[in-house]
């Protein structure tokens, strides 16, 4: 369970380290970008997720409960923040945005995967499989 997690995780970051990219490339933190996903939306999401992540291989490595309930723990306001931004990015598709055009597989692979990272890193914490 915990290999697959972790492999779901590592997908997830993929897709979002190419919606961070796009998001960026296109003037996304500029003030003047019109973007509807905000900086304090979109860099402790990636923060959070990359210290979740970092928690968690520690666990592979070195084993401890409590390590898994942490990265489940920092997964939660991830989750919070990635429907917040999907929300807003639902609402900025026929717009000209920073991210409006991200490809629609992306978001929805991202969304998918982080979803399944979720439940798997919950079930890795409580000792399942």
């Amino acid at each position: 369970m915990a290999v697959a997690a972790l492999i779901t995780w590592l997908i997830t970051a993929v897709g979002g380290f190419v919606m961070l990219g796009l998001w960026l490339s296109r003037g996304g933190p500029r003030p003047d970008s019109g973007s509807r996903l905000a900086s304090a939306l979109v860099f402790p999401h990636f923060a959070l997720a990359v210290v979740g992540l970092l928690v968690f291989i520690a666990y592979l490595l070195v084993g401890g409960a409590a390590l898994a309930w942490i990265a489940f723990v920092l997964l939660l306001p991830v989750a919070v923040l990635g429907f917040t931004m999907l929300a807003r990015w639902l609402r900025s598709r026929r717009t000209t945005t920073p991210e409006s055009r991200f490809p629609v597989p992306v978001v929805v692979g991202h969304g998918l995967f982080a979803a399944t990272t979720l439940v798997l890193v919950l079930l890795t914490a409580l000792g399942v499989g």
